[in-house]
């Protein structure tokens, strides 16, 4: 591409000729980016070998870096420190935490989520995961397709992530061969066809030499689709298919200053995040559970009154009739607002390490609401061996399995498949404050038309 600059006047300066000529700098789209894969398949030297190509990290951060690598006798830089900051991590060259790392390139500003590879921290995928809008899932050539790679797929297809893509690795250890890629290309999407992952693309990368990772490579001749960055500067963000708007209160505000101005004394304010669709002053609203009715008087964003806002932006909401919604409250499009529920027949990925057993009591946090709530059934689990459900009388640390909840009071969850705000939720210990399952309300199939589960697992 390329672009045609005008000299600037006699007597002016560069910067008045940049000010006078230069249309406004547009702000970038934002993409949240995860990264999975089984142990040792190089997700963390592709993520160091992303933000060393892209020249997204500082001299200094690169130098420590080159020194650690010498300390231990490697010829090389070893990029995958530059994501691993856990002392544990770097001392068994592991991936422990999930490890954000914020970068841009000229089209997209990225946060980058390193999600760890081994099977005792798939709960650590699952919060990297939950609101990516791509996830990157590594693959190392020689091994092709292993039961971590079908928990990560799993993860992927019960938490809706948008788009997935498959990085065939270390495609230099077998010789840069067609065969062996193409081979590991169509397993991975029969078993994710199978999960009902409609969106994949398969990539082969050798992350050390970083072959097909900023810069497409000059190896592979027989390869001729874009490196991973091109392939992500390309992709936008998801958003909900909600026709209306969902807008969860976080905080209600009411000034109560002597100092303020005395028109604003009297002011209510609902605040929380929009989290789907797009409002605007004058809709007609429903507040839920109380199910009163009004419309938007008026938006306000940090301390400007907005005709509209959109999902995402984090707003205070007036309303016209003087209404009591605190918070937990939920703030509705009227014409398709959500229908309270007390029950729930969710999908779960257990997390804890003490096991889910029926009659287990926990508080389940959905948007800024938190009820108390009792694991009715245990309706079963995901093999990930036949990636078919089996019985199971209890659920253990990462297992994915499908549960029914009955709650102390009504929240307003929806499908996941219509919705991963209004369909996802929390299962928290009520003693200890942990995470004990991150939850999707089901109102599909959850793995596609390919996945059949028995009577009892049908809606």
């Amino acid at each position: 591409m390329s672009t045609t600059t005008t000299a600037p006047a006699p007597g002016a300066s560069e910067h008045d000729h940049l000010t006078a000529t230069s249309p406004a700098p547009q702000p970038r789209v934002l993409l949240r980016l995860a990264t999975a894969g089984s142990v040792d398949d190089g997700k963390s030297t592709l993520v160091g070998r992303l933000l060393h190509d892209s020249k997204s990290i500082l001299a200094d951060q690169l130098a420590d870096v080159a020194r650690v690598s010498e300390a231990r006798g490697l010829e090389h830089v070893d990029l995958a420190l530059l994501t691993d900051g856990l002392r544990a991590e770097r001392e068994q060259g592991i991936t422990i935490d999930v490890a954000y790392r914020y970068f841009a390139t000229a089209k997209r500003s990225y946060i980058l989520a390193d999600c760890p590879g081994h099977v005792q921290y798939t709960r650590n995928t699952v919060t990297g995961s939950s609101t990516a809008d791509v996830l990157v899932l590594l693959i190392d050539a020689r091994h092709g397709v292993l039961e971590q790679t079908r928990r990560h797929l799993a993860v992927a297809a019960l938490l809706r992530v948008p788009q997935v893509v498959v990085a065939v690795n270390k495609i230099d250890l077998v010789g840069y061969d067609r065969t062996v890629y193409e081979k590991v290309a169509a397993e991975v999407r029969a078993v994710s066809a199978g999960l009902g992952i409609e969106d994949i693309t398969t990539i082969p990368t050798a992350a050390l030499t970083g072959d097909n990772i900023v810069h497409t490579s000059d190896t592979m001749s027989w390869y001729h689709g874009p490196s991973l960055l091109q392939l992500l500067d390309g992709m936008l963000p998801s958003t909900d298919p909600v026709e209306g708007f969902r807008f969860p209160v976080q905080l209600v505000l009411r000034p109560q200053s002597s100092a303020l101005d005395p028109r604003q004394i009297e002011y209510r304010g609902y605040a929380g995040q929009l989290t789907a669709g797009q409002v605007h002053v004058g809709d007609e609203v429903v507040v839920l559970p109380s199910g009163l009715s009004s419309r938007i008087a008026g938006i306000d964003l940090a301390g400007r009154q907005l005709d509209s806002a959109v999902a995402g932006q984090s707003v205070a909401l007036r309303l016209t009739d003087d209404i009591d919604a605190p918070r937990g409250s939920l703030i509705s499009s009227a014409a398709d607002a959500p229908r309270p529920v007390t029950t729930l027949d969710a999908m779960v990925c257990w997390v804890a390490e003490q096991p889910l057993q029926v009659g287990s009591r926990v508080l389940l946090k959905h948007g800024s609401t938190t009820v108390k709530a009792v694991v009715d059934q245990i309706k079963g689990r995901l093999d990930l061996a036949t990636m078919s459900p089996a019985p199971a009388q209890a659920l253990a640390l990462n297992d994915i399995g499908r549960i029914s909840v009955r709650l102390a009071g009504p929240v307003m969850a929806e499908s996941y498949l219509e919705t991963r705000h209004g369909g996802a939720f929390v299962l928290v210990d009520p003693q200890s404050g942990w995470t004990l399952a991150a939850g999707m309300v089901r109102g599909h199939e959850a793995f596609g038309d390919s996945f059949t589960p028995p009577d009892d697992w049908q809606i």
